[in-house]
């Protein structure tokens, strides 16, 4: 387990680490995990620049104002749209890559709970959210990635270590009960990390993580519908104070994830790839079952998952279902967009 002490400890040594600064990309960052890591970023760094992405040009400009006085020496940009469809998620990788010539982080939260909606792409709105759009960032600013030095590392929030079966032909999980939803799009996370780190040239000199921050405020609940999700969610935000992640623990525990070097590239660059390690803390055992592999699915205390976990994702790449699902989610790219990234 990392203790809460451990990563802030950890954070606390982003500045000398990197004097010259990081570039970090907060995809989702208006609201919940993204707005909550984007002010420690502002708050440990030095000499750095972040990038906001989100709808909320509201949300933005309170955040911007908040993060400039926290961490004057940075900059901070926001970029507006919406996400959910991938020629959009072209326009702002577009004008990022204007811009950065390298990235450190990219840190994405972008989901949706209008489990039922399509986007006018003819997506459903929460797959595209929770694997197309993701996916989509990641492959456009990958080249940027992999030209950073110190750190390259990619933090994907969402269900990490609650993985389980798939139906391809719902990958939207319409109609399905919530945790099969979840544990759906947990896999689905997982694997398309994993067939980044394996099928792109070079992309094993990042870092991949997925995790799970719990219970926590956030911005996702306001798409939900109907009258069950809208009880659950009544109900969580009535046991909020004992249930919730509170806000600093989660900001310091997703600012570690996103540079300590416990999740390190599967390069064999070791220790090398982020904050140096301390206090016994070692590289995390990866996705495959191997310590340092480059991709991990982590629970809220920054630990890998339960052997379950590791049977579920073993199954899932055995019987195909992980290849396919990296067909489907390329398959809709190129007839979205024309190609599988720009």
């Amino acid at each position: 387990m990392v203790a809460l002490t451990g990563a802030v400890a950890s954070n606390q040594r982003i500045a000398s680490t990197f004097p010259d600064g990081l570039v970090a990309i907060f995809v989702g960052g208006t609201s919940g995990v993204g707005e909550y890591t984007v002010k420690a970023f502002a708050k440990y760094t030095r000499n750095s620049r972040a990038y906001i992405i989100g709808r909320s040009e509201a949300s933005a400009k309170r955040i911007l104002a908040e993060c400039r006085t926290i961490g004057p020496s940075n900059s901070f940009e926001f970029f507006q749209g919406d996400i959910s469809l991938l020629k959009t998620v072209d326009d702002i990788c577009n004008k990022i890559r204007a811009k950065e010539t390298a990235i450190n982080i990219l840190f994405e939260t972008q989901g949706s709970m209008a489990f039922n909606a399509i986007t006018s792409e003819g997506i459903s709105l929460a797959a595209s959210l929770g694997m197309h759009s993701r996916t989509r960032f990641i492959l456009n600013l990958l080249p940027l990635l992999q030209r950073a030095t110190g750190l390259r590392r990619v933090v994907t929030v969402m269900a990490a270590t609650l993985e389980g079966p798939i139906d391809l032909d719902n990958l939207g999980g319409i109609d399905f009960p919530m945790r099969q939803r979840r544990d759906q799009f947990a896999s689905a996370q997982t694997l398309l990390l994993e067939k980044i780190q394996e099928k792109i040239p070079g992309a094993e000199a990042v870092g991949y993580v997925h995790d799970v921050p719990g219970v926590v405020q956030s911005g996702i609940t306001r798409d939900a519908e109907g009258f069950g999700m809208k009880a659950l969610i009544a109900v969580t935000t009535l046991l909020g104070p004992l249930i919730r992640t509170p806000i600093d623990e989660c900001a310091e525990m997703h600012l570690f994830y996103a540079t300590s070097a416990r999740y390190a590239a599967g390069s064999g660059k070791g220790t090398a790839d982020g904050v140096p390690l301390q206090g016994g803390v070692e590289v995390a055992r990866g996705t495959i079952g191997k310590t340092g592999s480059g991709v991990y699915s982590i629970n809220t205390r920054g630990e890998p998952g339960p052997p379950r976990v590791d049977e579920v994702l073993t199954g899932l790449r055995g019987d195909g279902t992980a290849n396919k699902l990296w067909e489907i989610i390329m398959a809709e790219s190129k007839k979205v967009t024309g190609s599988e990234s720009l």
